[in-house]
């Protein structure tokens, strides 16, 4: 399966649109991660762990949205966009990361 960013896929031929599908995943953060993750942020640096976390929730985004443009028979996504959203108010204790794309049929 294509998954990509751009409207065509070069090289194919888009000959069916079979609809918009999305792909959710929603991470949760615990306090030591977000204790030592603040401590990062104070100091400098990059903190390891969020960077984790955060290509996690991307690559099972991606994953949600390929099962469902499978289910409707695509060969490819298209016009993918990736969304974030920390969820939670002040306590930011939720990673919400959504991927939604056009799923197509190609030749």
């Amino acid at each position: 399966m294509i998954i990509t960013t751009t409207p065509t896929i070069e090289g194919y031929a888009i000959v069916g649109y079979l609809g918009i599908v999305s792909g959710e995943a929603i991470m949760g953060t615990n306090f030591i991660k977000d204790f030592f993750g603040s401590v990062r942020d104070v100091v400098g640096g990059r903190s390891a762990t969020y960077e984790r976390d955060f290509a996690s929730a991307k690559e099972d985004a991606l994953a949600e949205l390929e099962k469902r443009a499978l289910k409707l028979g695509a060969d490819a996504v298209v016009g993918v966009d990736l969304d974030y959203q920390v969820l939670g108010g002040d306590e930011k204790m939720m990673l919400m990361v959504a991927a939604n794309g056009t799923a197509v049929k190609i030749r």
